[in-house]
């Protein structure tokens, strides 16, 4: 021990003097750090949903929103701005102060879909940072009752015989809903003509009036009119048999293999948030999606809860694109 004080007794002043500088650096990096966990938030936390209300996403949002705002003893409030596909809430949650007071609940076709579909899209990837994978669930193919098709195989052989003449609505362009149905079309070899609106409810609403014949939706909100008797339910696409809908095949099971895809939603906020603040949320978004009230409100919705890391968020996104990218560039898909 005298020995080791001693060698340090013959150290220049100036490396003890540095020696002292990290140490107080990285003291003060670790309280700033905490504090910033514990100081937020602070104030109301804002979670844009980027659809019309009533649909997945503002469901999605307002489960988590309310058990979050009661753990951080803040407001927590929804706000729906919807349109173009997801682009009009995603560009005002990119313009945002980047203090993770604006949050986005995004749809998965948001980042996976539109840089490749949209001409001109107002954002790009780099605008955010990723948080969480909230939850995820297969879609519904949903006809109106009318339609003279009673199973899968039998839908794809009206379209055949009928090119173009079957409308499918969506929650508009870019959205999962859109591009569940134009990964149908595309599977299957069918030509039919997309009907894009505002949010997922209003595409039910002309679905029950025949505006349109098909939906391929998320299952929450499709099962409530295949269990009413207005609409049928012909297959799931995710790669087993929903509990919400046991008796309807996947699309496997109904002829059409290779047809699988799942809906899921994120969140996510302006780039340059600090990393306190966001890894605060993945902890707490986690927490509540553990919590059993809140996966039974998801199970309800069909979905099942995720909370993965921003790290796993952001390589789903890169291992979605590429093939959401084909199905784009093979169905000649663009939106100015």
């Amino acid at each position: 021990m005298h020995e080791y004080l001693y060698e340090l007794s013959r150290r220049p002043r100036h490396w003890l003097h540095t020696c002292i500088l990290a140490f107080a650096t990285t003291a003060m990096t670790l309280s700033g750090v905490v504090q910033a966990e514990s100081a937020w938030p602070d104030k109301p936390v804002r979670i844009i949903v980027p659809f019309t209300a009533g649909g997945t996403t503002d469901v999605v949002a307002r489960v988590i929103g309310a058990e979050l705002g009661q753990m951080w003893h803040q407001s927590v409030v929804v706000d729906n701005r919807p349109g173009a596909g997801g682009a009009i809430g995603a560009t005002l949650t990119a313009k945002s102060p980047p203090d993770g007071y604006t949050l986005l609940m995004a749809s998965g076709s948001m980042f996976t879909v539109n840089p490749y579909l949209y001409r001109n899209l107002p954002y790009t990837l780099k605008d955010f940072d990723y948080i969480t994978t909230v939850a995820s669930g297969p879609m519904l193919v949903l006809v109106n009752s009318s339609v003279p098709a009673h199973n899968l195989k039998e839908l794809i052989a009206l379209a055949k015989s009928q090119p173009k003449k079957l409308n499918f609505g969506s929650a508009g362009n870019g959205s999962q809903v859109h591009m569940a149905g134009e990964y149908l079309a595309d599977a299957a070899g069918i030509q039919i003509t997309h009907v894009p609106y505002k949010g997922e409810a209003l595409a039910y609403n002309d679905l029950m009036a025949g505006q349109v014949q098909l939906v391929v939706g998320n299952i929450a909100a499709a099962s409530v009119f295949a269990k009413s008797g207005k609409a049928r339910a012909l297959a799931v696409t995710g790669p087993t048999r929903s509990p919400m809908m046991p008796d309807v095949p996947t699309a496997k099971e109904a002829g059409l293999p290779g047809y699988e895809t799942t809906g899921w939603f994120a969140l996510v906020t302006a780039a340059g948030t600090p990393k306190a603040v966001v890894d605060k949320i993945q902890r707490d978004t986690a927490k509540v999606l553990q919590m059993p009230a809140v996966r039974e409100k998801l199970a309800g919705q069909g979905m099942t809860p995720v909370g993965d890391t921003p790290a796993q968020l952001a390589k789903s996104i890169q291992d979605e694109s590429g093939k959401w990218k084909a199905i784009v560039e093979r169905r000649n898909l663009s939106i100015d």
